[in-house]
């Protein structure tokens, strides 16, 4: 199966210029959506992970399957306010400003082993954050797996320091 042949490309959204890919169509194809989480799986499977982690929204949509397939544990990074224990949280900068996102103190423990699994590698900034998160708790990323990457907006030299694979490639 062509999993390109199962994410809509919409020019103009959010805003004029950007032409978003819509992973809901794959999302909605059983087959296509077991083909995905199994690629990533298999990717994964050889890296003596213990715990899948993903970033909200969408890699709570991917990397949950995934875990579920390897039997391991899920993970969830949040925005501010979202989880209800204890975290820590780190802010990273954004085109125009800043975000944060938040993780269960206890989540990972030192010497994890850690898979970040996301829908989409644009500039790579929410992952940098993410895994700098997971190492200040001592987990050691050992990769980073993505449905999708957008090539021409280089999040993979951002990431240069880890294991990144994408399933999909596309220009902006």
């Amino acid at each position: 199966m062509n999993l390109n042949d199962k994410i809509r490309i919409i020019e103009g959204f959010p805003k004029e210029g950007i032409s978003f890919k819509d992973v809901t169509p794959l999302l909605q194809d059983g087959e296509a959506l077991n083909e995905t989480i199994d690629k990533l799986a298999e990717y994964l499977n050889d890296k003596n992970i213990d715990v899948i982690v993903g970033p909200e929204a969408r890699g709570f949509l991917f990397g949950a399957p995934v875990a579920y397939k390897m039997k391991k544990g899920f993970v969830p990074i949040r925005k501010p306010g979202k989880l209800p224990y204890d975290t820590i949280s780190v802010e990273y900068d954004l085109e125009y400003g800043k975000d944060k996102i938040e993780i269960h103190k206890d989540a990972i423990k030192p010497g994890m082993r850690v898979a970040i699994v996301d829908d989409l590698l644009a500039t790579g900034g929410t992952i940098a954050a993410a895994s700098k998160l997971i190492e200040e708790m001592g987990g050691d990323i050992v990769a980073l797996a993505f449905v999708i990457e957008l090539t021409d907006l280089r999040g993979r030299e951002k990431l240069k320091d880890y294991d990144v694979m994408s399933l999909l490639k596309y220009n902006i």
